[in-house]
């Protein structure tokens, strides 16, 4: 007799993630959230922004991509979701925009409901970091397409910026500077680089490496950090003109992206040291600089474009919240490129 889960789909294991979860998801609540007895939608109250005067909804969606295979093979599960949050709402915040809500989906080869949990707690705990709202989301179990102790995972946030506050590179003006913060390491762009890397040396992720002082999975797992509520205080307390998500391209790929025609941002490479991972990489896989420069952040995870004058009062706000920062360029007349002096 054929059965659902003969085919490989348990029912009750789905059922069981989702109360393991809960609690976590909780954590991640805001006032706006309205509870729909059904389970079928994710209710916001949209009264909320009735205090703007032309609201932009703003959204994104993402995934984390082949880091999942990272902590897969590591077997750490907790914080993958803190890396989708990274990549989808620090995306929205870009523009200025508040994140409200985000929504999940977890693809897998069989339902385990811990490991289920795990994932997506990690998406409450990045929610609640970046001060929106887990509203819902979606287990797929994929039995016969992806193997037993594989998933993938991905997101779409939503957020709301006021019209006349929305930043961009119609902003940005000739003798602002570049403002750079730090990454907590790789975050969730260049992996595939990783693992042709990690293949080629024959490294393990249980290796302690001199230059870390921690086991490689566990330097290469360090889930990415979230700038959100950073971006929105250091908006509301100085003048910023432009941010920059340091994701898959490098730093001059995304800096360019919030840069008009007119005007390049001049990089200096030597105001800061890249963390030592990115130099364990290099040397492990004897990747050109121009290389690590397109895939990887070097230690750069957002950039914000201001007036030269704010800059140091924007350091002293970020590094008040804990969070590292430092003038890395200029912005100069030029063709709308982000470039090494």
């Amino acid at each position: 007799m054929s059965t659902y889960e003969a085919a490989g789909v348990d029912i009750e294991a789905g059922e069981r993630a989702v109360e393991l979860m809960k609690d976590k998801v909780a954590r991640s609540r805001r006032p706006e959230v309205v509870d729909d007895a059904s389970g079928f939608a994710g209710l916001f109250d949209a009264s909320a922004l009735l205090k703007y005067q032309r609201p932009l909804l703003a959204t994104s969606t993402d995934g984390v991509g082949t880091k999942v295979m990272i902590a897969q093979q590591y077997g750490k599960h907790d914080t993958i979701g803190i890396d989708l949050v990274g990549m989808v709402l620090d995306d929205l915040v870009v523009c200025g925009a508040e994140p409200l809500f985000m929504t999940d989906y977890v693809a897998c080869g069989k339902v385990v409901p811990e490991r289920i949990a795990e994932i997506v707690g990690g998406v409450a705990e990045g929610c609640r970091l970046a001060g929106a709202a887990l509203v819902g989301g979606e287990t797929a179990e994929h039995p016969g397409a992806m193997g037993p102790d594989e998933y993938d995972l991905a997101g779409a946030g939503t957020g709301v910026v006021e019209a006349s506050a929305m930043l961009g590179p119609d902003r940005v003006a000739a003798g602002d500077v570049v403002l750079a913060m730090a990454s907590s390491g790789v975050h969730s762009n260049g992996y595939s680089l990783v693992r042709h890397v990690l293949r080629e040396s024959n490294l393990s992720l249980d290796a302690v490496l001199p230059e870390l002082g921690r086991p490689l999975g566990e330097e290469l797992l360090e889930p990415t950090r979230i700038y959100s509520l950073h971006c929105l205080e250091l908006a509301r307390a100085v003048e910023v003109h432009a941010y920059a998500h340091i994701t898959g391209g490098g730093i001059e790929s995304n800096l360019a992206r919030s840069l008009p025609p007119g005007l390049d941002a001049l990089l200096d490479r030597s105001s800061w040291t890249p963390p030592a991972i990115f130099g364990v990489l290099s040397a492990y896989g004897k990747i050109a600089q121009r290389d690590m420069d397109r895939t990887f952040n070097l230690g750069v995870g957002m950039a914000a474009v201001l007036p030269a004058e704010a800059a140091d009062a924007a350091i002293g706000l970020l590094a008040g919240r804990g969070l590292d920062a430092w003038v890395m360029g200029e912005i100069a007349p030029g063709t709308g490129q982000a470039r090494y002096r």
